[in-house]
């Protein structure tokens, strides 16, 4: 399945929203209003509240509630996915509209607000060696790790805003991985079982900063300004995706590419990565990143050239999971 978290053009709720159909303008399903109307049709006396129970209208709710919630949405989309085919109308209680193209509604990321964010650097080992190569001054030894603040998240197609007080502005692509299954000390056999699925994720960073930050050892506001996460478009659950380490990705600026690689090239595998952070207690909803490949400004020869600058979209693709648009805008006042 392909989850987002939308907003209702009508009600200006955040629903949680399933792909019924791929291409360039999908549908998505808002599975709890759904629910509730097929439970209506069983007879049951208070369908809302029994759907809201099984099949919470958020994200993260969905992600709480664990298997009863993914057998309700697996449920919702065959029904919803027999009834389009049959030319049938699928909608809420009351006739309410449950159906939306993507283009109608504003899709947030996935989750909106997660619990937290554990990051993840040099475990591509090209953007290491590109670091060095163009004599970045703090090494990019594996497993460096920190904390992305949930307060920087925004949606895929959201502006990134460009801080008055930056003139380094970078990006950085990367795979989100989304635990769904609460756990501690989880072992590398095991890990997957912890895991929902997979999003896009740009790291955004203000190097300047960054670059200050780190002579005492710290990465800090460099990467956690307001709109520094852009994450999206859909969750992928992992059986959406037979291989996670077998992705293409690939990062543009104003249509040109920027990076180029692959989830193949990790140095180490995400359930490594998943075991090595559970040393915390992982938390359905939670996000951990994979680091990020070759290519990004701040390595370039000449790297002013290739610094993010407001009027700039970035497009931030990963096979299987889909891509971002985020325009880059200059901050107010």
């Amino acid at each position: 399945m392909k989850l987002t978290t939308f907003v209702n053009p009508y009600t200006g709720e955040e629903r949680m929203g399933i792909l019924l159909a791929d291409g360039e303008d999908p549908l998505i399903l808002d599975a709890n209003a759904f629910f509730a109307r097929m439970l209506e049709e069983e007879g049951e006396e208070d369908p809302q509240v029994l759907a809201d129970a099984l099949l919470p209208p958020t994200v993260l709710g969905y992600l709480r509630r664990g298997r009863r919630a993914e057998e309700s949405a697996r449920a919702v989309l065959e029904e919803a996915g027999r009834r389009l085919r049959n030319g049938e109308q699928v909608t809420g209680i009351s006739g309410a509209r449950v159906v939306f193209r993507q283009s109608e509604v504003r899709l947030r990321a996935p989750i909106p607000r997660p619990p937290k964010i554990i990051h993840t650097a040099g475990n591509f080992r090209e953007h290491a060696q590109e670091a060095e190569k163009a004599g970045w001054p703090f090494p990019i030894p594996q497993w460096i790790s920190f904390l992305k603040s949930p307060s920087a998240v925004i949606g895929p197609f959201d502006p990134i805003v460009y801080p008055k007080f930056v003139r380094e502005l970078d990006y950085e692509l990367e795979v989100a991985i989304v635990i769904g299954k609460r756990g501690k000390y989880i072992s590398e056999a095991r890990a997957f079982d912890h895991v929902a699925g997979f999003m896009v994720f740009n790291d955004i960073t203000a190097r300047d900063i960054q670059r200050e930050e780190m002579k005492n050892g710290l990465l800090n506001f460099g990467k956690n300004l307001d709109t520094f996460a852009p994450m999206g478009p859909y969750l992928v659950t992992k059986d959406e995706i037979p291989d996670p380490h077998n992705l293409r990705m690939e990062l543009r600026v104003n249509g040109e590419v920027r990076q180029s690689g692959s989830t193949s090239r990790l140095s180490v595998r995400m359930e490594q990565i998943v075991s090595r952070y559970s040393w915390v207690m992982l938390e359905p909803g939670d996000i951990i990143t994979t680091g990020t490949i070759s290519g990004v400004a701040a390595f370039r020869e000449n790297p002013q050239l290739y610094y993010l600058k407001p009027g700039d979209v970035v497009e931030s693709f990963v096979e299987r999971i889909g891509t971002m648009r985020n325009p880059v805008v200059k901050e107010e006042g």
